[in-house]
C-alpha cells in the first residue's frame, strides 16, 4: 500500500500580495473601497442594501430582532417570494429570452433554457405539486443528480410556499431514508438514472430502496408520492410503481398552467439541507426565505460581480450547499445565465473543463482546491489549448487554497488578468462570509481574506479569549448575519449547544457563533484558515462526520473499533483502519465487509481504497481518537517529530506505520 500523493502546499507565496487586476477593476460592481466602514458605521441598516436586491410583496419593518438570541430573525415583517425573484422579475422586466441555463450532459448532450423556458416549466411543476397533493410548508425531497430538472423542482418547491430537502445523488438508501425521515418529507422526486464516468447508475432502484424502508417505519405508514424524471432514455427501461409518475407527463399535462408564487413571510423556511456533524446522525439545517436569499444575492453581486447576463459556472452539486447558493440562488436572483455540467470533469477526457468554458464563454468559474490541484497534476497544456479569454473572475471554496496552487489558477487559468476570490463559509452560514473584495482588496495567495462588510470575526483560545495577530485559535464569529441558520421545530437546542454555547457570555447576551475552524489572523485582518477542529472528513469537496463513518464500520460483525480517513490522490479516496475481536479473521472478507458496509450507509463514493487491522487505534486519555497521527501515518509526515504526548498508547504509532508500510 503506498502513501498518498503530497498535495499540501506553502501557506506563504514568495511573491507577495496581488493588487486587483486594473481591467477588473474599471468595470467591477463594487470598487468602493470604503464599503466595510460603512457598513461598521449603518450596522444591521447596512443589510438594507441586501434586502434592496430583492423585489419585496411587503416591506419588511424591521432590518433585525434579536430579542431571542442567538436566534435572529432578519427583515421582519417582510414577505416575498424566491422563484419570484429568481425568475418572474427577469421576465418582468424584459429578459425573457435571456439565457437562464445552459446543461452540458455526461454523454453530450445540451440543453439551454431561457427565463421564459424556466417560468413555464416550473409553474407546470408547481402545478403537478399542487395536484398530488403538495401545500404550503409541505417538504419534498429532491434526489437528482446535476439535471435542469433539479433547480426547476427547488425553484417550484419554493413557488407554492413548500421546503425543499436535496439529497445528494450519490447518497446510498439508507442516507436518503433518513434524510427524508428527518424532514418529514410529503413527496419526493428523483429520476430513472444517470451516467457517471459512462457508466448508468440505477437512481430509482436507490430511491425505491429508501422508500420501502421508510414505509415500512413506525413513524411512516402512507405511501410517498414520487415524481421520476427520464434522464437515461430508452436505454433504460423503468417501471413506475404505485404513487409514481413520470415528471414528463407531468410538464405535458400541466405546461401553460398559471400559478402565481404564494408570497412568503420573510422568516418562513426556504428549504432544509442536511449536513455531518459530530453525533454520527446527519444533521438538519433551515434556512429562512428573507435572510438567505438577501445573503445569496448579495454575495453574488459583490463578491463574484455578477449582473444580468453574466454567464456563472459552479462546479459544486446542487446537493451540497454551495450549489443551493451558487449555482441557483444567488446567481439566478442576479439574473445571470448558469452552466450546468453532468458527470465528472474529467470525462470524457482532460478537455473537458477547458471546452465548456470556452463552448459557454463563462465569465466567473467557482471550483474548489481539490478541482484546482487536480487541474495542475494534468498540466498547463490543457488550459493552454482553449480560448479562456472570457473568464474575468475566479473563485475557489471548501477548503484551504495553498499558496502554490493559488498562484498556478492565477497565471495559467486566469492568464494573471482574473482576481481570485478564496471564499470561507459554511453549510450553516448559507452565504460567503469571509473572502476579498475583487475590484478593493489586495489578494494574498493562501490567506483566504479579511470578514466581508458587516462581518465580524474573531480568533480565540480554548477559554474564549481573543487572540493577537499571528497567534492561532479558533475562528468564531461574533455578528449575526442575514443568511444563517435557522431553528425549525425541535432545532433548538442542540444548534444553541452545538454552534453558540462554547465561546457566549449568556448572562451579557454576547454570542459568538462557533464555526469548528481553526484559523489565523495577520496585522491586516486577513484570516488564513488552517483546518477543521471537529472530527469531520472531507473526501473529495464532501465532509462526512467521523461519527458516521466509525457506526458503520463497527456495524460489521468481528470489528470492535473503527476510523476513517481522506487520503490518495489529494484526499479524493477513503482509508479505514479496524480492530478487530480477539479470535476474528482479519482478512479480505472483513476487508471487504468493511468496504461494503460503507458504501452502503454513506455510498459508492466513499467505498473505502484500503481497510488495514491494526491492533487499536491512536487514543487520547479520554479515548478520542487521534485522526491528526493517522494522517501522518498514511502521509509524508515524519513521525519521529509527531507530538504524542496527549496519547494514550504512544507506541500505536510506530505499529500503525510499520502496518501501512506493510500492506
Amino acid at each position: 500500500m503506498g502513501k498518498r500523493a503530497d498535495c499540501s502546499d506553502p501557506r506563504v507565496a514568495s511573491d507577495g500580495p496581488r493588487p486587483p487586476p486594473s481591467g477588473f477593476v474599471e468595470k467591477a460592481n463594487v470598487a468602493d473601497g470604503a464599503l466595510r466602514d460603512e457598513f461598521d458605521r449603518e450596522w444591521p441598516g447596512c443589510w438594507e442594501h441586501a434586502a434592496a436586491l430583492l423585489e419585496w410583496d411587503e416591506p419588511y419593518d424591521d432590518v433585525l430582532e434579536d430579542d431571542d438570541a442567538p436566534f435572529y430573525h432578519w427583515f421582519v415583517g417582510g414577505r416575498l417570494n424566491a422563484a419570484k425573484n429568481c425568475v418572474d422579475r427577469h421576465v418582468a422586466a424584459g429578459r425573457k429570452n435571456q439565457v437562464a441555463l445552459r446543461w452540458e450532459g455526461a454523454r453530450g448532450e445540451r440543453r439551454t433554457y431561457t427565463y421564459f423556458d424556466l417560468q413555464r416549466e416550473v409553474q407546470a411543476v408547481a402545478a403537478a405539486l399542487c395536484d398530488l397533493g403538495v401545500a404550503a410548508d409541505d417538504v419534498v425531497t429532491l434526489y437528482l443528480p446535476t439535471l435542469p430538472e433539479l433547480p426547476i423542482a427547488m425553484l417550484a418547491c419554493a413557488r407554492i410556499g413548500a421546503r425543499h430537502n436535496v439529497v445528494f445523488a450519490g447518497f446510498a438508501p439508507d442516507a436518503l431514508r433518513e434524510r427524508m425521515d428527518g424532514a418529514n418529507s410529503s413527496a419526493l422526486i428523483t429520476c430513472d438514472g444517470y451516467v457517471r464516468r459512462g457508466t448508468a447508475i440505477d437512481q430509482k432502484r436507490k430511491a425505491d430502496a429508501a422508500l420501502t424502508a421508510l414505509s415500512g417505519s413506525d413513524s411512516r405508514s402512507e405511501q410517498i408520492p414520487t415524481v421520476v424524471v427520464d434522464r437515461l432514455g430508452k436505454s433504460h427501461e423503468t417501471q413506475l410503481g404505485e404513487e409514481q409518475y413520470a415528471y414528463d407527463s407531468l410538464v405535458e399535462r400541466f405546461d401553460g398552467a398559471e400559478v402565481p408564487p404564494v408570497s412568503r413571510a420573510a422568516t418562513a423556511p426556504l428549504f432544509h439541507i442536511h449536513t455531518s456533524g459530530t453525533t454520527g446522525k446527519p444533521e438538519r439545517m433551515t434556512h429562512a426565505i428573507g435572510g438567505y436569499l438577501a445573503g445569496a444575492a448579495w454575495t453574488s453581486r459583490t463578491v463574484f460581480d455578477l449582473s444580468a447576463g453574466d454567464t456563472h459556472w459552479c462546479t459544486a452539486d446542487v446537493g451540497w450547499i454551495t450549489g443551493h447558493s451558487y449555482v441557483v440562488y444567488g446567481p439566478l436572483s442576479r439574473g445571470a445565465t448558469v452552466v450546468l455540467t453532468e458527470g465528472t470533469l474529467r470525462y470524457p477526457d482532460r478537455h473537458r473543463p477547458w471546452e465548456v468554458i470556452e463552448r459557454n464563454g463563462v465569465e466567473v468559474f467557482y471550483t474548489t482546491p481539490g478541482v484546482i490541484r487536480t487541474f495542475r497534476k494534468w498540466g498547463e497544456r490543457f488550459p493552454k489549448s482553449h480560448d479562456l479569454s472570457s473568464l474575468r473572475l475566479l473563485g475557489s471554496v471548501g477548503e484551504p487554497i495553498g499558496a502554490d496552487t493559488w498562484e498556478w489558477y492565477y497565471e495559467h487559468v486566469g492568464r494573471e488578468e482574473c482576481p481570485i476570490v478564496d471564499t470561507w463559509w459554511q453549510t450553516e452560514t448559507g452565504s460567503v462570509l469571509l473572502s476579498t473584495l475583487p475590484a478593493v482588496d489586495e489578494m494574498k495567495p493562501g490567506a483566504v481574506g479579511p470578514p466581508l462588510p458587516g462581518i465580524e470575526v474573531a480568533v480565540v483560545n480554548e477559554h474564549g479569549r481573543e487572540l493577537p495577530p499571528g497567534e492561532p485559535g479558533y475562528l468564531t464569529i461574533t455578528r449575526p448575519w442575514p443568511s444563517m441558520l435557522v431553528p425549525h421545530d425541535n432545532d433548538l437546542y442542540w444548534l444553541l449547544a452545538e454552534y453558540w454555547e462554547q465561546f457566549s457570555d449568556r448572562r451579557a447576551d454576547t454570542w459568538r457563533y462557533v464555526t469548528g475552524d481553526r484559523a489565523v489572523v495577520d496585522e491586516d485582518g486577513y484570516v488564513t484558515v488552517t483546518g477543521r477542529a471537529d472530527d469531520v472528513v472531507t473526501l473529495g469537496n464532501r465532509r462526512l462526520g467521523t461519527a458516521e463513518l466509525e457506526a458503520a464500520i463497527t456495524a460489521v460483525d468481528g470489528v470492535t473499533e473503527g476510523a476513517a480517513i481522506a487520503g490518495g490522490d489529494c484526499g479524493t479516496e477513503l482509508y479505514v483502519f479496524a480492530t478487530a475481536e480477539r479470535g476474528q479473521l482479519e482478512d479480505d472478507e472483513l476487508r471487504a465487509a468493511i468496504a461494503d458496509a460503507v458504501a452502503d450507509r454513506i455510498g459508492e463514493f466513499a467505498r473505502p481504497a484500503a481497510v488495514a487491522f491494526t491492533p487499536e487505534l491512536p487514543e487520547t486519555h479520554t479515548g478520542k481518537t487521534m485522526y491528526r497521527v493517522l494522517e501522518d501515518v498514511i502521509g509524508e509526515s515524519s513521525l519521529e517529530d509527531a507530538d504524542s504526548s496527549s496519547l494514550r498508547n504512544p507506541e500505536i504509532v510506530g505499529e500503525l506505520s510499520a502496518l501501512w508500510d506493510g500492506e
